[in-house]
């Protein structure tokens, strides 16, 4: 898997693609300019980005474009490097500043047993 990273206009689009499957770049700049604002000229000039770095396909007739990277994909790069920039690679750090500040439920904490345990 190439390391893809999106920003967060990106991902907007990269959430309509993964949740129609493809779309017209037409029709993504509708939904877009709704509600985002963004100008039909932005959206295509952030398509054309997503193209160049191979997240989006687009085939013709009507400039049609659909997810090439999945959004399980995006999320394994940008938690990879959340971990690498913030805690220097250590799962353990992360987890055990994000559990200070948390209140968990006793169905989130049976959940996260579960999972742990079935890492073992």
């Amino acid at each position: 898997m190439s390391e893809i990273r999106l920003h967060d206009g990106e991902l907007n689009i990269m959430e309509l693609l993964w949740s129609n499957k493809e779309l017209a770049a037409k029709d993504i700049a509708k939904i877009i300019k709704e509600y985002i604002g963004w100008e039909k000229n932005t959206t295509y000039t952030v398509i054309k980005r997503l193209i160049d770095k191979g997240a989006i396909s687009r085939k013709e007739p009507g400039f049609v474009c659909s997810a090439i990277i999945t959004k399980k994909q995006v999320q394994e790069i940008e938690t990879k490097h959340l971990l690498s920039s913030l805690y220097n690679g250590s799962l353990n750090s992360f987890i055990t500043d994000y559990l200070k500040y948390q209140k968990l439920s006793n169905l989130e904490i049976l959940e996260l047993k579960r999972i742990i345990n079935k890492q073992i």
